[in-house]
This record gives C-alpha cells, sequence and structure tokens, in this order.
C-alpha cells in the first residue's frame, strides 16, 4: 500500500465517523489483537538517527528505504477479530 492509497482510505474513513475516531492497529490474523499506535517514523529519520547513546539503538541497523513510512505499535490494547481481515479495505 502507498501513501497516498492509505491516506484516501483514511479520509474515507473520516468522512464516515468523524475525524476524531480513533484508530487502532489489528495485528496477527490467526490469533488477532488490537494495539495503540505510537505513531509514525520514515525510513529516513531512523537512518538519519544519532547513536549518541548505545543503548537506545539496540539493533544498530539502517532500514533499506529511506522512501518508507512505518506506523509504530504501540502496545497490546485487547484481543481483536478475525473479521477484520475479511472486511478490510485495500486499494
Amino acid at each position: 500500500m502507498t501513501l497516498g492509497e492509505l491516506i484516501g482510505l483514511l479520509e474515507e474513513y473520516r468522512d464516515e465517523h468523524g475525524e476524531d475516531c480513533e484508530v487502532r492497529l489489528m495485528t496477527q490474523q490467526n490469533w488477532p489483537f488490537e494495539n495503540r499506535i505510537a505513531g509514525v517514523t520514515s525510513g529516513a529519520e531512523m537512518n538519519e538517527a544519532e547513536e549518541d547513546d548505545p543503548h537506545e539503538f539496540a539493533d544498530e541497523q539502517d532500514v533499506a528505504e529511506d522512501a518508507m513510512v512505518y506506523i509504530v505499535e504501540g502496545g497490546q490494547i485487547c484481543y481483536g477479530s478475525k473479521r477484520a481481515w475479511e472486511t478490510c479495505r485495500d486499494c
């Protein structure tokens, strides 16, 4: 999925449910979990991150692409539903 496609889908949901609708991340199709979203980052931000504190970046690995956007999981909230995969809109 591209950033433009994701933005388009999110705009449709915003128009349907309102701007204040919470966004969560559903993971693990066979044993679903609902997760908070901690935020977003890019490959460029990760690759350019300062490594002042060696413990802060334990893996010390760059990612393959600078032009990549990552949605970062912020912690499990509860069990999810397998229906998410049956009903998800894709582009």
